[in-house]
């Protein structure tokens, strides 16, 4: 990360690089139009209407998101093409919701069981959206295994509901540093073998969508025409480990001040949980690290409190600005309401979290 710090700044904040994020966005959208396979980011990474307009402007084919209350904020910005990538159930206030989305965006819905089906079946919902039938690659997660795809998605085309294809999630590429490529193997080979249930059904997969920013490169290849990665946009500590980003492509970091050098072989920063999250992979140590502070790591925290061990580096003074590059940027945007649109050092911007807390 080369861009400068701005001064004028009140902590904890988050920050987004103007070029690098916008670098990040195009790179993806050449990659995939190269390959010939749709993009559908992930939009519960950044919650931006403003981010999400720059994908849109790439070449995006539409969005992905993982609430209804995720896609009535996209659908009330204007965009009109959403994937609920998730088991939906269309009970209690979703069935309404899901209802009046469908009357004015194309409307693309996870589901992994006849009971869901059955449930928007029920909701008045089968003509008004798209089914996508969901397998499992290997997470463990939701998703039914490749062969029952045929038979699920027979049974929801038996309640009316038009079926468009099927998906995956290669989450599991985030277990181990050398897991993205395996995982990538599994989203290609699952979906292939559900397009070929869905077929000896009599039912046509137009859609084969994949999606995870570890393996969006890996996977985008016969059959997929989609994918769906999310955090490449802004990338994180996780990306730069698992070999998927370089530091120079990491868009995002949450400003911090120093606030307490009274300990020996420590700082206290005033991030702590609620700014930077808590994800933290079995192969990562801490909770983020700190560019300006040679990548020292955020070994601990409590809620307003960042604890960065120094070793034997010299404390900075209490006042110093710094950034910590998080873990996951997914749960850290989810904790502010704003972005800090950074351009040669200097905001220039500050961009809503439009979908901050949509998360029914």
């Amino acid at each position: 990360m080369h861009w400068q710090m701005p001064e004028n700044l009140s902590t904890p904040a988050l920050l987004v690089d103007h070029c690098t994020l916008v670098g990040n966005i195009a790179r993806m959208a050449a990659e995939m139009n190269e390959r010939g396979v749709d993009l559908r980011p992930h939009a519960k990474t950044h919650k931006s209407l403003d981010i999400a307009a720059l994908q849109r402007a790439h070449g995006a084919t539409g969005l992905t998101v993982a609430t209804v209350g995720e896609a009535e904020v996209f659908a009330a910005g204007g965009h009109d093409d959403l994937f609920i990538a998730y088991p939906v159930v269309a009970q209690r206030d979703k069935a309404e919701r899901l209802a009046r989305l469908s009357g004015s965006v194309r409307l693309s819905v996870g589901v992994d069981s006849i009971r869901a089906g059955e449930l928007l079946a029920k909701a008045g919902l089968s003509g008004a959206l798209r089914a996508m039938v969901e397998i499992d690659p290997g997470q463990h997660r939701s998703g039914v295994v490749p062969s029952e795809a045929g038979a699920l998605a027979a049974a929801l085309v038996d309640l009316g509901l038009r079926v468009e294809g099927v998906f995956t999630h290669g989450g599991h590429g985030y277990r181990t540093l050398d897991a993205p490529e395996g995982a990538a193997r599994d989203e290609v080979e699952g979906l292939q073998e559900a397009v070929a249930a869905l077929a000896a059904r009599g039912i046509p997969a137009v859609r084969v969508s994949a999606g995870s920013t570890p393996t969006a490169a890996r996977s985008a290849m016969r059959p997929v025409t989609e994918e769906r990665p999310g955090t490449y946009v802004f990338n994180d500590r996780q990306q730069v480990a698992l070999g998927t980003a370089r530091e120079s492509e990491v868009a995002l970091a949450v400003a911090a001040t120093v606030v307490s050098t009274a300990a020996a072989g420590h700082v206290v920063l005033d991030a702590g949980s609620k700014a930077l999250g808590s994800d933290r992979p079995g192969w990562l140590e801490g909770f983020g690290v700190v560019p300006e502070l040679d990548d020292a790591v955020v070994t601990s925290f409590s809620e307003c409190h960042g604890i960065v061990a120094l070793g034997d580096r010299r404390p900075p003074p209490i006042g110093t600005l710094v950034r910590v590059v998080p873990n996951h940027v997914c749960p850290t945007v989810n904790l502010f309401d704003f972005y800090h649109v950074v351009s040669n050092g200097e905001i220039v911007e500050r961009w809503p979290v439009s979908a901050r807390g949509h998360l029914s």
